[in-house]
């Protein structure tokens, strides 16, 4: 495996090429409310986009991330960007850290530090998804959460690792536990902070378990509209989101919100640079075209569990309290060796960002009690 050190530098036309279009966005007429019930509040949408046109600075953003180490691998002709931190003072314990949609590697920067340091350090890999950021967008269908959970088996035994930890959350954990699932014989152990839609439904469920589906389901009804149009006409979406840098903060900017404890506001958790910079990177590589045809391509080789199934290799599960409705412990320790369930006290789906040292102590303490 051709493994190559990576800066990222975006060209200053590009740059040029945002600040005129944000100037000349073309706003639409709202009903306001402030549940952000009909969509995203046009006076929230109108201060991000005039501070990212007048206040926000890429190229200190850039060069924040570039302080990390980042690289580029050819894995199965396809070129994946990632950040391989070793633990400080030598080799680490291996962990492979998945991102999701709409997020991107930057969520995990907050981890790096907290997990490669100190006693029994890790040694990180956090790449970017095939059609993500810095890695190459696929010409071709076939980049399920499967086909991506063989990808990653390559790259980290390409990089010297032979068996090694998982972690992820959104698509990051669908592509954790398939990884698991399909390749028990590499993975020491899995952390997860979400998992959803994969588990069949028992004869002889739990109430909790019962409770599960219900208000899964109910989610999906009132907040799954995204996921549908992603998983059914992605191309006909990525037009609008391709040409208005504005449409796609506005489409990321309500997940932000809707999906973490902000208590409503998202800048009360995250910053507007740190919003920002993800939503950049969608923007200026022209990848969010590429980034939703995942949900496409999990509807077309969805990653399930079976009844009776079991998946090898010990989990330990981090249940956010804001989180889209995550699976109660009686339904992952039907399907997983679980060892830890841990009910936090607070954050939401964005935990690596929202709260990143309850998240990395909790990483910590199951590969500590595995080790």
């Amino acid at each position: 495996m051709n493994v190559t050190p990576f800066t990222i530098a975006i060209p200053d036309d590009a740059l040029a090429d945002l600040r005129e279009r944000l100037a000349r966005t073309r706003w639409p007429d709202e009903i306001n409310d402030d549940d952000w019930a009909w969509g995203t509040r046009g006076d929230a949408l109108r201060d991000l986009v005039e501070y990212w046109q007048r206040g926000f600075d890429w190229r200190a953003q850039e060069a924040a991330l570039n302080r990390l180490p980042h690289f580029r691998a050819d894995v199965d002709e396809v070129g994946i960007h990632f950040v391989h931190v070793r633990a400080r003072g030598g080799r680490g314990r291996p962990l492979l850290i998945t991102h999701g949609w709409p997020g991107s590697f930057i969520e995990m920067r907050g981890l790096v530090p907290l997990l490669t340091e100190g006693a029994d350090p890790f040694d990180l890999v956090i790449p970017s998804l095939p059609g993500y950021g810095f890695s190459d967008r696929p010409t071709r269908p076939g980049f399920s959460p499967g086909a991506i959970s063989a990808l990653w088996v390559k790259l980290m035994q390409g990089l010297g690792y032979e068996r090694f930890g998982v972690q992820g959350g959104d698509w990051g954990a669908m592509i954790s536990a398939s990884l698991a699932q399909q390749h028990a014989q590499v993975v020491t152990g899995i952390h997860l902070n979400f998992l959803s839609g994969v588990f069949p439904p028992a004869e002889d469920a739990t109430p909790a378990e019962r409770a599960y589906f219900p208000a899964r389901s109910a989610w999906v009804d009132a907040e799954g509209g995204y996921s549908h149009i992603q998983g059914t006409k992605p191309q006909t979406l990525a037009y609008a989101l391709t040409d208005s840098p504005a449409g796609l903060a506005a489409w990321i900017l309500e997940k932000f919100r809707r999906w973490s404890d902000c208590g409503g506001d998202p800048f009360t958790v995250f910053s507007r640079d740190d919003l920002l910079t993800n939503i950049a990177i969608y923007w200026l590589t022209g990848t969010i075209s590429s980034s939703v045809r995942i949900y496409k391509e999990s509807r077309q080789s969805p990653f399930t569990l079976h009844a009776g199934e079991r998946v090898v290799p010990p989990l330990g599960f981090a249940a956010f309290p804001k989180e889209i409705p995550h699976p109660p412990r009686d339904l992952l320790a039907r399907h997983f060796d679980l060892r830890r369930y841990t009910e936090m006290p607070r954050g939401g789906h964005f935990a690596a960002m929202e709260q990143p040292d309850l998240l990395a102590a909790d990483i910590r303490a199951l590969f500590d009690a595995i080790a």
